[in-house]
């Protein structure tokens, strides 16, 4: 069985690990080595994550299976001053996808979001990433493309996605 629970300070290094973990599968065709190893030093160092956690606001849910953490996603209610929650991420271990944990993970964003009464659920995703066809299977629609500069010469080309709740 499933089980979503919030993260808290002392989970920040199995979000770190999954992290560590997906983010070749999911960008060894779309990103160099060097921008991986960037923004993941960047994105998901303990005091980058600890510093989301306490200080961003953004909110963290890992995904156990028989105790194991096989996936997390972190969010954020009222993004950038709107009445929407962002995801900010999403990451399930290889050997856990196809199994719906995503699925419910964003499930559970939603019904957070709705409590919070936010309109709608917004998120990034990378425009070679293959899992704008999940996130489009979930009701999630492009609403526009941004080029964000993430500094050392590197970039993240997104489209925006969103779900009107």
């Amino acid at each position: 069985m499933i089980k979503i629970v919030p993260a808290t300070l002392e989970d920040l290094p199995k979000i770190q690990e999954i992290a560590y973990k997906t983010w070749p599968v999911c960008y060894g065709e779309i990103l160099s080595s060097e921008q991986m190893t960037y923004m993941l030093d960047s994105f998901y160092s303990l005091e980058s994550l600890k510093q989301n956690l306490t200080e961003k606001k953004h909110q963290f849910l890992l995904a156990y299976e028989n105790e194991i953490p096989l996936g997390f996603a972190s969010y954020e209610h009222n993004y950038k001053g709107e009445n929407k929650t962002h995801l900010h991420k999403i990451y399930m271990l290889t050997e856990a996808q196809g199994k719906g944990i995503g699925k419910i993970l964003i499930n559970k964003v939603e019904v957070l979001a709705k409590e919070n009464q936010s309109t709608a659920v917004s998120l990034n995703v990378n425009k070679y990433n293959k899992a704008q066809d999940f996130y489009k299977k979930l009701g999630f629609k492009v609403v526009a493309d941004v080029v964000i500069d993430i500094e050392q010469g590197f970039v993240m080309d997104d489209f925006i996605m969103e779900k009107e709740l």
